[in-house]
């Protein structure tokens, strides 16, 4: 029966359904249920099936016109892609807004509000890495240039966190026990990844079967990105293992059930969570057969699409531009060599050439320890090829350099893709780096350290190949989305054109001395700390007073990242407020969340020290009601999305040369929160648009902080700082743990005994000097006002479609392609 037959009868049919009913056609005929009796999450399903039904359409024709225009486009490999909930994004983006309200309408047991809270976050990223990715892909919709995303489909994210007696305590976060109704699962176009073993569970531990070869099948499954009026949709294809042959009938008929499809469970293993646990062998075998198989699934895909379109193997760079977001995915200098040589028969220089020219590499680490490095012997038994291959390339490369620097062999052993000694490692920046065209930091003081420090020898060698593109966030997510209060008072300065354009914020700088807009400008802060603080209330309990400074310190938890320095500030001011009742300070609520990696000890112990500080700071007569410490639990992008437009502080304090841009500082300065900083990462750019006076800077710059290797001596600060000496001794002392004595002493001996690696005492007391001018700035709301004004109007070239257009331009060299 065609189509509009079968709508007529339902248009005739009982329940009455018209061609423009999409919810009420989803909730009855998706789940057989009366509206009467649906469940909310039934309702949310139904309404994004409806929404899915308005983008599937564009989502098409997109993939039609790039087929058959045979376009060259973005593939963007990473690890993470940390999205958030997909439909407000959508919502936003698609401006439907009054659609889905009008949809709803009929339904009088549904709520707006009640449904998006019934969607999780996608557990498919933890930090900013993942979260950069998101704001990449949808910035590559916006700007309509044609984009993959390739990641993992991880079936249990990374990890729930909740706080037990002050304790992270990991929990498996099921985000897909319910069917997720934005996602397509597309079987038909699974990928074959050969490996060089085999797996077994083996009293539940996945154990690993040498010398067995075996194959695994990646299942795509698509999502839908949007971009800013529905003009472009792309794709994220995620991939999810399984076995090649998932149920053995001769097993099950033999009584052996859990062996006919033990194959199953092994192969599922794969993609169950985000970063496991790679303290252990098996956590370190799985992480390196988790980037193999992303790569592998990856680039088969690209290349079947590519074939498909009529072309060449020279043509591959024309027509594909491969972006390796950080090392997780560099095994594609290797993986895609491969293809070349083995499949398509191409000699080694040409196939040189091809992979090079299509290739390009961002680097998110200045940390040594952080560049990935593999041992030979996991390509050995995984991907034995993959590891000849980097030999080959290894080999060649060398001779060039003896060539350029004979009897250099120290030069030779730092620009090796194989590190030796006892265990012989892959160096996978190095292999990135030699493998591509391109290799970008993501800021200015961190592409400057890169070249000069990290990877010095190469960039020598490579000069033309480097260079910098500074990170940038969505604004129609950070501040069109999240913030709508602010969204339409920019609207109504700057015109309605800034979500595409968000250098039109500078209409906001002339106005930022005028008391009339300061005031509305207030009012819009006001009201996003009410809504937060009402929302606290509602979801946990918790009490914030919208009045005080809402100082926030929100990432990923990290030593760099220094939230101990903000904890060693806050019993500072503690200490002064026992001594000194009547000591005038504004009232403070420091915010802290985010999660630690479950192997890192000292993270968790950070977390730990945060939780007790507040059970007592809290409570103290001497303290309560004029600072308050809150740590946040299930640090995700839904909360940020609240927490951000209601921030007054947004603290950036890094060790200098240690963060590499950042991203949550770019969405604090969007919405109006001033930066408590050091001069690092992004941060530097961000106050050299702003201007450094409305930003508070402090501590050591990042050459000081190398210098000090060789004299900084923390016990100095200990000895000659009473305040610091104080605040160190309580927590030594069990101050803040009376029920559990020496809880705390690693954080005592990171400190002082192991040298303070990330300088915190070397920058306390300079914090605790910013930290009063923050609140003597707070009592003079028009000079703060003013101050938060120009950090909104100069926070256009942080958006990440600047960025997007930067690699767009210099590295990928493609131009958008609008569908007709």
């Amino acid at each position: 029966m065609p189509y509009s037959a079968l709508l007529s009868r339902y248009e005739k049919g009982p329940f009455r359904f018209s061609r423009n009913d999409y919810y009420d056609r989803h909730l009855m005929l998706d789940h057989v249920v009366s509206m009467k009796e649906a469940t909310t999450r039934a309702r949310f399903e139904a309404l994004a099936r409806s929404l899915r039904d308005l983008i599937a359409q564009r989502w098409i024709l997109a993939h039609q016109a790039h087929e058959t225009k045979n376009v060259k486009q973005v593939y963007y490999l990473s690890m993470e892609f940390l999205i958030g909930r997909t439909l407000t994004n959508n919502i936003a983006n698609l401006e439907v807004e009054q659609f889905v309200k009008n949809d709803l309408a009929s339904d009088t047991g549904a709520s707006l509000v009640s449904l998006i809270e019934e969607e999780p976050d996608a557990g498919l990223g933890n930090g900013g890495l993942g979260r950069l990715a998101a704001c990449y892909l949808e910035s590559l919709a916006t700007l309509q240039i044609p984009a993959f995303g390739y990641g993992l489909r991880y079936e249990y994210g990374i990890f729930r966190q909740r706080i037990e007696n002050g304790w992270q305590v990991e929990h498996a976060d099921n985000w897909l026990r319910n069917p997720d109704p934005w996602e397509v699962a597309r079987p038909q176009a699974a990928r074959e990844v050969a490996l060089g073993c085999s797996f077994q569970l083996q009293q539940g531990e996945l154990t690993m079967i040498e010398n067995a070869p075996t194959t695994l099948r990646g299942i795509p499954y698509d999502r839908a990105i949007v971009g800013y009026g529905g003009r472009t949709i792309n794709t994220l294809r995620l991939w999810g293992a399984a076995a090649h042959d998932e149920f053995d009938f001769q097993e099950f008929s033999k009584g052996e059930f859990f062996d006919a499809v033990h194959q199953k469970v092994a192969a599922e293993v794969l993609t169950r969570v985000l970063y496991p646990d790679d303290s252990t062998p098996r956590g370190r075998n799985l992480r390196f057969v988790q980037e193999y198989f992303l790569v592998a699934c990856s680039l088969a895909d690209i290349v079947i699409r590519f074939l498909r379109r009529g072309n060449e193997w020279n043509a591959l760079p024309d027509k594909v531009a491969v972006q390796l977001n950080d090392t997780h995915p560099a095994m594609a200098v290797a993986e895609l060599m491969r293809i070349l040589l083995d499949q398509a028969k191409l000699d080694w220089n040409k196939a040189w050439e091809i992979t090079t020219a299509t290739l390009a590499y961002t680097n998110h680490t200045l940390m040594p320890e952080a560049l990935e490095t593999w041992p030979v012997d996991l390509f050995q038994r995984f991907a034995p090829r993959l590891l000849e291959i980097i030999y080959e390339i290894n080999a060649r490369f060398l001779d060039d350099v003896r060539a350029l620097h004979p009897g250099d062999d120290h030069r030779l052993a730092r620009v090796s893709l194989i590190a030796e000694g006892p265990q012989k490692r892959v160096r996978m920046a190095n292999l990135a780096i030699v493998g591509s065209h391109s290799t970008n930091g993501v800021g200015e003081i961190h592409s400057r350290l890169l070249r000069t420090t990290v990877v010095a020898d190469l960039a020598e060698i490579f000069p033309e190949r480097f260079r910098n593109v500074t990170n940038g966030v969505t604004p129609r997510r950070w501040l069109l989305s999240a913030n709508p209060d602010l969204a339409k008072l920019i609207t109504e300065v700057a015109g309605p054109g800034w979500p595409l354009d968000l250098a039109q914020t500078e209409k906001l700088a002339p106005l930022a001395a005028d008391p009339a807009f300061a005031e509305r400008f207030q009012s819009a802060k006001r009201a996003a700390k009410a809504r937060f603080a009402q929302w606290l209330k509602d979801s946990s309990g918790l009490i914030v007073d919208p009045d005080s400074i809402f100082d926030c310190q929100i990432k990923r938890i990290h030593e760099y990242k220094r939230q101990l320095l903000n904890v060693l500030h806050i019993i500072i001011l503690y200490n002064r407020l026992r001594e000194n009742p009547r000591l005038d300070i504004p009232p403070r609520t420091f915010f802290f969340a985010g999660k630690a990696a479950p192997a890192y000890v000292l993270a968790k112990l950070i977390i730990k020290l945060i939780n007790n500080v507040a059970a007592k700071v809290n409570v103290d007569p001497a303290s309560k009601g004029r600072i308050s410490v809150m740590f946040l639990r299930e640090y995700n992008v839904t909360l940020a999305e609240r927490l951000i437009p209601a921030a007054d502080v947004s603290e950036q304090i890094s060790t200098a040369g240690y963060e590499a841009s950042g991203t949550s500082n770019m969405k604090f300065m969007m919405n109006g929160a001033l930066t408590v900083g050091t001069r690092d990462g992004a941060t530097i750019e961000m106050a050299q648009a702003a201007g450094e006076d409305n930003f508070f800077l402090f501590g050591l710059s990042a050459e000081e902080v190398a210098s000090g290797a060789s004299w900084y001596n923390p016990f100095w600060h200990y000895e000659q700082e009473p305040e610091t000496r104080r605040a160190l001794d309580m927590i030594r002392n069990d101050a803040f743990s009376p029920d559990e004595p020496g809880v705390f002493g690693p954080i005592w001996d990171t400190l002082l005994p192991r040298g303070d690696h990330y300088r915190h005492l070397a920058d306390l007391g300079s914090y605790a000097r910013t930290q009063e001018t923050v609140g003597q700035v707070y009592r003079k709301p028009a000079e703060w006002t003013r101050r938060a004004i120009l950090n909104t109007a100069h926070s256009g070239q942080f958006s990440s479609d600047r960025s997007i257009a930067d690699y767009a331009r210099d590295i990928w060299k493609i131009s958008p392609h609008p569908i007709d």
